[in-house]
C-alpha cells in the first residue's frame, strides 16, 4: 500500500507492531536514514529475499528507499512472501522531512 509521508510516519508511531524497513544500498544508508530502521538493500536480489524471509511476518513494515520506486518492488515481493502489512512511502527518503540519523 502506498502511503504518503503524513500518513506513512503517523500510522507507523501508532503502530506497536511497526517496523521501518530501509532497501536502499549501504552507501545510501551511510549518508543518512530515519531513525530505527533496518537495512535490507534489494539490489542482493536473493539475498534480499533470503534475508526478508527471516522477518516476523506477524509486524507491520513500513519500506523506503531513495525516491519510492525500489521500496514499491520491495513491497509487491513481500506481499508475495505472505506478510500481510507492507507500506510504501511515496517519495521516498529523497523527500523525507521527518527525523533522521
Amino acid at each position: 500500500m502506498n502511503l504518503d509521508q503524513q500518513n506513512w510516519w503517523s500510522k507507523f508511531l501508532t503502530d506497536e507492531k511497526g517496523v521501518i524497513l530501509d532497501v536502499r544500498t549501504s552507501d545510501e544508508v551511510n549518508r543518512g536514514k530515519i531513525p530505527g530502521s533496518i537495512n535490507i538493500d534489494i539490489f542482493k536480489g536473493q539475498g534480499f529475499i533470503y534475508e526478508v524471509e527471516e522477518l516476523d511476518k506477524n509486524k507491520n513494515y513500513y519500506v523506503y528507499c531513495a525516491a519510492g520506486a525500489r521500496s514499491a518492488n520491495a513491497c509487491n515481493i513481500m506481499k508475495e512472501l505472505g506478510f500481510e502489512n507492507a507500506y510504501n512511502l511515496v517519495g521516498g527518503f529523497s523527500e523525507w522531512t521527518g527525523p533522521t540519523e
